[in-house]
């Protein structure tokens, strides 16, 4: 197995990077919000996923990252573009708080991921999730309806979800005052 990797870029694709170890170019996917450049030095934590016929490496900068990937394809119907298209998509606590809250609709904005996937990954990953991360992450319910409130007036879901995570957690705020905020936030 392949756990990690630690070397330089060498290219960029969309998608995928190619990292140099040693003289040895590995050709690893990794979700679209990486922002890499040629040259860098960089470490992924990868998931090496072994088929019939191919070998294929994902990486994450984060290690957390890469253990919702694994946890994402122990889901029947996810595989390993769905589980990246979700990362890609939205920050991995996103991605737990939408799945903590039973929020299939959420994940199904993900490219490749529709309702019933959502809906499976809720009620295969919920119970786990919520038991790993137990009361020390605080769950905000409403942090779906800013994003499909913000994406709806033409923002990335990217920007979206940066402008979330610039909010004030105390006092805690209604969903009106959450989305305006984001909104002056996206207005700098």
């Amino acid at each position: 197995m392949i756990a990690q990797l630690a070397g330089e870029v060498a290219h960029l694709r969309e998608g995928f990077v190619i990292l140099d170890v040693g003289g040895v170019g590995f050709a690893v996917f990794i979700p679209t919000t990486l922002r890499l450049h040629v040259g860098e030095d960089l470490v992924l934590h990868t998931h090496l996923q072994v088929r019939e016929n191919e070998l294929t490496l994902y990486g994450f900068a984060e290690p957390d990252d890469k253990r919702l990937f694994e946890l994402l394809l122990g889901v029947t119907g996810v595989g390993p573009k769905a589980a990246l298209s979700l990362l890609s998509t939205m920050s991995s606590d996103t991605l737990r708080r939408a799945i903590v809250n039973g929020q299939p609709e959420a994940l199904s904005r993900a490219p490749g991921v529709g309702r019933k996937t959502g809906e499976a990954i809720v009620l295969h990953l919920r119970d786990k999730l919520k038991r790993s991360i137990g009361g020390d992450v605080e769950v905000r319910e409403d942090d779906a309806d800013v994003i499909a409130a913000l994406t709806a007036l033409g923002f990335s879901i990217v920007e979206a979800q940066r402008a979330l995570q610039q909010l004030p957690h105390d006092p805690p705020l209604s969903l009106d005052e959450k989305i305006r905020q984001a909104l002056a936030f996206l207005g700098r």
